[in-house]
């Protein structure tokens, strides 16, 4: 049974909150159908989110010492179901994290309303505990995403820092031809020219420091972008016209497109630092164990 302290708290993670009083999950404020065991697993995890919840702790907590019981089977099927539930999966969790032979853990920020506040997960990349009602933004909050791994991500956002370095390189290499393309559009190009060259010199040394940090895979990566990004967008967002500047080339049609493409692209890179970095990696070899 959950402990006491838990028992007036409703624990909201995402879309979902349960109630630890009335034994229900809900998402959206829709009851969610959650078999018993699977709920006081739950409760379990949400008592300590981001810590190691053993097996044996869940044993001791749902099977007494005198109730014999496949107990791995009988896990197993809860901590299934629970996902069910949550729309998770042990492959790619968003909430619940499986440790080899270990036990779980809940990865998601949680916030606890009623009863003293829950610890918050260590790896969380943003402030949790906020009302899901406070949520509202343009920008996309780590609860809406998938974790993916770290490769994947570091991969992604090194070829994004790579393109944008090819920007800058071969604007300033051709900068005689960019002057004849923007003459006929201003009347001084030279003011063109200026702005290419100032914000090439403040993005090349920001791409080759980001592009170092991914590379090494930097731990604080993550927290250094998050502040970065204020800088970093008005920036990328200039260079999404870099197209046009080879409007010639191009075509009026192809340089659009390019051009909408570029300007997700700050948000884009924002989204895999959440994807990436949101969780610790899961330590220790591989294991037959699926839930």
């Amino acid at each position: 049974m959950e402990s006491a302290t838990s028992q007036n708290r409703v624990f909201r993670f995402g879309l979902y909150e349960a109630d630890a009083a009335a034994g229900e999950l809900r998402k959206n404020g829709r009851k969610l159908k959650l078999q018993e065991q699977p709920f006081r697993v739950l409760m379990l995890l949400l008592e300590r989110p981001g810590a190691v919840v053993t097996r044996e702790e869940v044993r001791q907590a749902l099977w007494p010492a005198d109730t014999f019981v496949d107990f791995d089977h009988g896990l197993n099927t809860a901590v299934n179901k629970l996902r069910d539930a949550l729309d998770d999966t042990a492959s790619n969790p968003r909430f619940i994290e499986t440790l080899a032979r270990r036990g779980y853990r809940f990865i998601a920020p949680v916030e606890v309303v009623g009863g003293d506040p829950a610890p918050a997960p260590p790896s969380a990349v943003e402030t949790p505990a906020q009302p899901l009602a406070s949520r509202s933004s343009l920008l996309t909050h780590p609860d809406e995403l998938p974790t993916t791994s770290r490769g994947t991500v570091r991969f992604l956002f090194g070829l994004i820092q790579i393109m944008y370095l090819c920007f800058y390189l071969i604007s300033l290499g051709k900068l005689g031809a960019i002057e004849k393309v923007v003459q006929p559009m201003v009347s001084r190009p030279y003011w063109i020219l200026a702005l290419v060259l100032v914000t090439a010199a403040v993005g090349i040394p920001t791409r080759l420091y980001l592009l170092a940090s991914v590379s090494f895979d930097s731990r604080s990566l993550h927290e250094k972008f998050r502040k970065l990004f204020p800088f970093i967008f008005p920036l990328d967002e200039l260079w999404a016209l870099a197209p046009f500047l080879a409007v010639h080339q191009l075509g009026i049609g192809l340089a659009f497109a390019a051009t909408a493409a570029l300007l997700y692209l700050p948000f884009s890179q924002r989204t895999l630092m959440l994807m990436g970095y949101r969780t610790v990696a899961i330590g220790g070899g591989g294991s037959g164990e699926s839930s």
